[in-house]
């Protein structure tokens, strides 16, 4: 089993407080995020990017696999992935995610690569991961009081 892990840390309340994410590998360390980033349209990250950004770098990869399964190499594959975030009852909700992709691949049909690209976004870890069962441990520690 392959586990990677990345972190936040969250101090405040939801329009005021400041958060950092991180990953495992360090390519996002102590990264700023917060409600002007998410909602605002403030420079910094925000959850829905970088799950845009996992998305649009695994489904590229998976298609990288599965033309190369078929005998073709890309030469370049872009993909953007659009996390759609909608209000609803109670709050947002992501909805749903399109990828828009463009690649060169040499050799290809169209309908070879459109059905190579289905087959990538069917399959993809993290196609898979948004409709995964998601568990959790919570702990609740002491408050901490100055010395």
């Amino acid at each position: 089993m392959i586990r990677k892990h990345g972190s936040a840390v969250w101090k405040g309340d939801l329009k005021s407080g400041t958060g950092t994410v991180s990953t495992e590998s360090g390519a996002l360390e102590a990264q700023p995020y917060g409600f002007n980033t998410r909602f605002e349209g403030q420079a910094g990250t925000n959850p829905e990017e970088l799950v845009g950004a996992a998305h649009a770098s695994c489904f590229s990869m998976a298609l990288s696999m599965i033309l190369g399964e078929a005998g073709f190499t890309a030469q370049e594959i872009r993909t953007r992935a659009t996390v759609n975030m909608d209000k609803e009852d109670g709050g947002f909700a992501v909805k749903s995610v399109h990828l828009d992709v463009e690649a060169v691949v040499q050799g290809a049909s169209e309908e070879a690569f459109r059905d190579a690209a289905t087959t990538a976004k069917e399959n993809c870890p993290i196609s898979k991961l948004l409709s995964a069962e998601i568990t959790m441990e919570a702990a609740l520690k002491p408050v901490l009081t100055a010395a």
